[in-house]
């Protein structure tokens, strides 16, 4: 039985860009809210500190095909209405977002106390310490379990389908459903474009780690 290859090629070229494009935009959009919520949830300042801690606990809780839904079908009624691209960015940057935060937090509090101490020593400002002492070395400390991170946003991206943004998964099943007798190799197939993407990021991101970990 001779598979049709070349017949799938062109549909899942098309959706794996699609699928690229949502991943790189809600990468951009989870990051910023991971550093603005993980550095205000260490706050001094407590209305800050509060808004951050509300913002993570509330959309680590959230289904994200539940906010994706939500995000898509329910603001409309508000007044604000989303192109799908749009609509999957902003609900996997939302949860994926507040899972980051938390990476954030933690790599920040990991830095040891007797950084902090010479800081002080040193006769540092604040915003001197944070940005020349504390920052670099929790970069370096996040990287590891923020690229496993990245790796379930990209993974997240297939939930577009239920929104019939037309991504990888979708133009996946839409070739199953013409060829359903080969399903197999379509899956196959499918598992196998999010495994080499899921392997550049961790490429990626272990590149950025020796980088950033160089001055150990």
């Amino acid at each position: 039985m001779s598979v049709p290859w070349l017949d799938w090629l062109p549909l899942l070229g098309e959706g794996t860009l699609i699928t690229i494009k949502i991943a790189l935009l809600s990468i951009a959009v989870a990051l910023c809210l991971s550093a603005l919520a993980g550095l205000g949830s260490t706050s001094p300042i407590i209305i800050i500190r509060i808004a951050s801690r509300t913002y993570i606990e509330l959309f680590r809780a959230c289904s994200l095909l539940v906010l994706l839904f939500w995000v898509y079908f329910a603001l409309p009624f508000v007044g604000v209405e989303l192109s799908k691209l749009w609509a999957g960015v902003l609900a996997i940057g939302l949860n994926i977002g507040a899972y980051g935060a938390e990476i954030v937090r933690s790599a920040i509090f990991a830095v040891p106390k007797g950084q902090y101490e010479a800081s002080l020593a040193l006769n540092l400002t604040p915003t001197e310490r944070t940005w020349k002492i504390i920052i670099p070395q929790a970069v370096a400390r996040m990287i590891p379990p923020m690229s496993n991170l990245l790796i379930e946003l990209l993974k997240s991206t297939s939930l577009v389908y239920f929104i019939t943004l037309s991504d990888l998964t979708y133009e996946a099943m839409i070739i199953r459903n013409n060829y359903y007798s080969y399903t197999p190799y379509i899956f196959a197939l499918l598992l196998g474009i999010y495994f080499v993407l899921s392997s550049s990021i961790s490429i990626t991101m272990r590149i950025l780690e020796r980088k950033f970990t160089a001055w150990r």
